[in-house]
């Protein structure tokens, strides 16, 4: 039996987890799908019940999973707080904890929703990224970092951007893996004109390849990268980088999709033990309005199905249940256009259990 802990969090993470455990629900009760279910707080909802956005309960919980669905943490409620005790610590303090060092960020267009990108179709059409970002190191967690006061009187703010040389390479050969098995192209992203840093990032990319032969290893710069992903984005197939720069870069690519509420993500460590979770973060305007996009969530437990729990036929039922209800015409807002039908959370939810229950006889 596999262990899942669903971890909602906050804003619309209630929501659209309520959602994706539909989707699993019918998988248990149609598909032959062994599962045990599990809920913990996280984030604000962490502080909230326990005083902390990673409850030690929560993190036990965790550690005792095949894998974790996650919702969303955060709230304009909790910016307050000090930097400790705020929601995103919580989920930082989880990747830690697991050493869940490799996230893998699709950005695939359905052809469905084409027009829905803010590009021209015939930039998007066909579009099907992976970017792969390094999430355990660099300046999100290098040390020395703080505020301090100078001699003149001033404040500084002052973070440390560092990577070793296992990092970088454990994170290319996650790349290369991930090149190998789509078009066995991949780019690495660094800003090596400029940061030690990424000279060195350079390098272990270099020093890997000749194990992968079959792939072809390209380099570019950030700032070139970002405009690239506007420019002609479906040059990418496979993009590696480090944790700020994929920050950035993989919602760039979001939205090339038609929507950040399309896309699903994966947070594994070496052992395929994965957290997964939607990239577009807790919208707490939207939250509680019956109107946030669940099928990024719902994509995420299909990646969780391929990734963590060796059961690919499932994830591809889910991916195509998807499929067909864009087909159908429905749409939350965030992906609406002129002649497609609006609905809600619970709604688009509802019509992915039916299409994968339709699929089932």
């Amino acid at each position: 039996m596999h262990k899942i802990l669903l971890l909602p969090g906050d804003g619309i993470g209630p929501e659209i987890v309520a959602e994706a455990r539909k989707v699993l629900d019918v998988l248990r009760a149609d598909f032959g799908f062994d599962a045990e279910l599990e809920e913990a707080p996280v984030g604000g909802a962490g502080y909230d019940a326990a005083g902390s956005p990673l409850p030690e309960e929560t993190l036990a919980l965790a550690r005792a999973a095949d894998s974790l669905l996650l919702g969303a943490v955060g709230g304009p409620q909790y910016e307050s707080l000090p930097r400790e005790k705020r929601p995103e610590r919580g989920l930082l303090g989880l990747r830690s904890a697991l050493d869940l060092f490799a996230n893998l960020r699709p950005a695939i267009l359905y052809p469905q929703l084409a027009e829905a990108s803010t590009l021209r179709s015939d930039v998007v059409s066909g579009l099907d990224i992976m970017i792969v970002r390094e999430l355990t190191g660099g300046i999100y967690f290098g040390q020395p970092r703080g505020i301090r006061e100078r001699d003149d009187g001033q404040r500084e703010g002052f973070n440390t951007l560092v990577y070793s040389e296992s990092e970088v390479e454990r994170i290319a050969r996650v790349a290369f893996d991930a090149a190998m098995k789509r078009d066995k192209r991949l780019c690495s992203v660094d800003k090596a004109n400029v940061l030690e840093v990424s000279e060195l990032w350079r390098e272990v990319l270099e020093s890997v390849a000749p194990d992968y032969p079959e792939v072809a290893l390209s380099h570019m710069y950030v700032d070139n990268a970002a405009m690239q992903l506007v420019r002609e984005p479906k040059q990418f197939d496979v993009m590696v980088t480090g944790n700020l720069f994929g920050d950035i870069l993989s919602d760039a690519a979001a939205m090339l999709t038609g929507s950040i509420g399309m896309l699903p993500s994966a947070s594994l460590n070496r052992d395929g033990y994965g957290m997964y979770e939607p990239i577009h973060g807790s919208a707490p305007d939207i939250a509680g309005q019956g109107m946030a996009n669940p099928l990024a969530t719902i994509l995420s437990v299909a990646m969780m199905l391929r990734h963590s729990l060796d059961r690919a036929d499932l994830a591809d039922r889910i991916e195509a249940a998807v499929g067909g209800v864009l087909d159908q015409g429905l749409r939350t807002p965030d992906i609406w256009t002129e002649g497609t039908v609006e609905v809600g959370t619970v709604a688009m939810g509802d019509a992915v259990v039916e299409s994968l229950r339709a699929a089932s006889n």
